[in-house]
């Protein structure tokens, strides 16, 4: 069974996404990073890898989407709070993303998204379990 997770990304200008991210607070692997990819690192199992659009090509033989037309995958990522899912989808619009939905409170889980430079759609979801309906 597979124990870690890597999401892989198409960016159209990489050192303009890594900077993005950087602000956001993720830091990179540098092992795993140089002009055609850079490895992200979202926690001590899961990296997300952004890759020139010419190197994504080579994984795939199918055209790449155009993440800011259509929508292939939406990324969600847990957090401690539900201040931190704002103060991060604040930042990320600061930091030129989009908002594309508004937040969602369903009492237990707090959610809020946006979509980065190149229209890949992240999801900032705070959950507490106990509150929760056992219905």
């Amino acid at each position: 069974m597979a124990t870690k997770v890597f999401i892989n990304l198409p960016v159209k200008d990489l050192d303009r996404s890594m900077t993005f991210f950087k602000d956001l607070g993720f830091s990179f692997n540098p092992q795993f990073t140089d002009e055609n990819a850079a490895s992200m690192v979202v926690s001590e199992n899961i990296f997300v890898m952004l890759l020139t659009e010419t190197y994504f090509k080579t994984f795939t033989k199918k055209p790449i989407s155009n993440a800011k037309e259509s929508t292939e995958v939406l990324i969600a990522l847990d957090t401690n709070s539900r201040d931190e899912v704002q103060q991060i989808v604040a930042k990320a619009q600061d930091l030129g993303a989009t908002i594309y939905n508004e937040p969602q409170d369903h009492g237990w889980m707090y959610q809020h998204s946006f979509a980065d430079l190149d229209g890949h759609q992240w999801e900032f979801a705070y959950m507490d379990i106990t509150q929760f309906p056992n219905e």
